[in-house]
Parts: structure tokens; sequence; C-alpha cells
């Protein structure tokens, strides 16, 4: 076994043991990927993957508009409030990082392997989710002066 499936089955492992069942399954998927010799799914995933993440994670976030457990009135009545005045000020804010994390990411390919050891490792031991190398990135673009 090469050092990089090595690597994968131990991040899995931190998976497993920290019950995050997400980076135990996305690990297991791209280790199963090299080990079967499927690498050239590499480029596409690397390409198209991250999209195709914020497309499925958006229709998540947006079912329960679209199954009216949210209604128009609900909807309204968030500008009205001042919770959720700021939830909408920190959706912009989040908006914007993971838009200089992205163009950070693709700049600085550098930089992203520290950004995935910190979310593995923040997923596995803070109970965090996976969404985090974008606000990472811009956060990091933000101290580092680039975009």
């Amino acid at each position: 076994m090469d050092y990089t499936s090595l690597l994968l089955l131990m991040m899995a492992g931190l998976g497993i043991v920290s019950s995050n069942a997400p980076i135990t399954i996305a690990l297991i998927v791209l280790l199963f990927l090299r080990v079967t010799h499927l690498q050239q799914a590499f480029p596409w995933l690397e390409k198209y993957g991250l999209t195709v993440g914020i497309i499925i994670l958006t229709i998540g976030v947006m079912t329960p508009l679209a199954s009216g457990k949210i209604s128009l009135q609900t909807l309204g009545s968030s500008f009205l409030h001042w919770k959720s005045l700021l939830a909408i000020v920190v959706g912009i804010a989040v908006a914007y990082l993971g838009g200089r994390g992205a163009a950070l990411m693709s700049s600085q390919p550098t930089v992203v392997a520290g950004l995935l050891i910190g979310t593995v490792l923040g997923v596995a031991f803070f109970k965090g989710v996976p969404v985090g190398p974008l606000i990472a990135a811009g956060l990091l673009s933000l101290l580092i002066g680039r975009s």
C-alpha cells in the first residue's frame, strides 16, 4: 500500500473513531477509487466536486422552504427580528469568505493540505461539519492578504 492510501485510511479511521460518517464515507470512497485504479475520476472530482457538493448542500438547506415548512410569512418576518437580520449579515460574510477561500485555494494550492488536515481534525474531534475548507481559506486569505 502506498503512503497516500495509508494516509486516506488513517484519516478514515479518525472519522470512525469520532463517529463522523460524512468524513469516513468521503475518505473511503476516495480510497476505493484509488485502490481500484479509478483515478481518472480524480480530475473530474477536483474540478466539479466542490460545485456538486455545494449544490447538494444548497438543496438540503432550501428543502424546508420548498416543502412549505418555512412559509413566506416566516421568511418575510426574518427582516423584522434582530437575530434574523444578524443571521443575514453572517450569511453574507460567510458567502464572501467562501468566495475568497475558493480563489485562494485555486491560486495557492500549497495551503490546501493544511486546510484539509485542519478540517478533518475539526470534524473528527470537535463535531464539525466538513464545509470548513472554503471558510478557513477565506479567513486565511484575510490574514495573509491574498484573494
